[in-house]
């Protein structure tokens, strides 16, 4: 069974966010970076370019697939991760830590209604 944080919320393409004030840190959980084992290359979106709630914001390409990243919430990129540039296995060693992929000056926060709390993201996770 995958690591669950318990401190952030899910989408159900296994996303990530962290809330803080008006900031939502974006990254990808324990269980997808266990599918995509051996990331090698993360393409970031520039800051302030938008991201829309559902949309595509980066790539990550593993040894394995080349995998799209969405964006749990809509809003203006505000930083993104450039220590992916160098070590893009940060997503595998520490998924919920320093391997966070970007951050989101979030623009509507009732996007955060559609996503799962950890016990329903376990749920998900166990059916698959």
């Amino acid at each position: 069974m995958p690591f669950i944080e318990h401190s952030v919320r899910y989408a159900k393409t296994h996303e990530w966010v962290r809330v803080d004030d008006n900031e939502a840190l974006i990254g990808i959980s324990d269980s997808a970076q266990d599918r995509m084992a051996g990331v090698v290359f993360v393409d970031l979106l520039a800051v302030g370019k938008a991201a829309r709630e559902e949309g595509a914001p980066l790539v990550t390409e593993s040894v394995k697939t080349s995998e799209d990243i969405f964006s749990p919430v809509s809003g203006a990129v505000s930083a993104v991760n450039h220590a992916l540039d160098a070590s893009p296995e940060l997503v595998n060693r520490d998924p919920f830590g320093k391997g966070w992929l970007l951050s989101i000056n979030l623009a509507e926060a009732k996007e955060l209604d559609s996503l799962m709390n950890a016990e329903a993201y376990q749920v998900l996770c166990a059916t698959l």
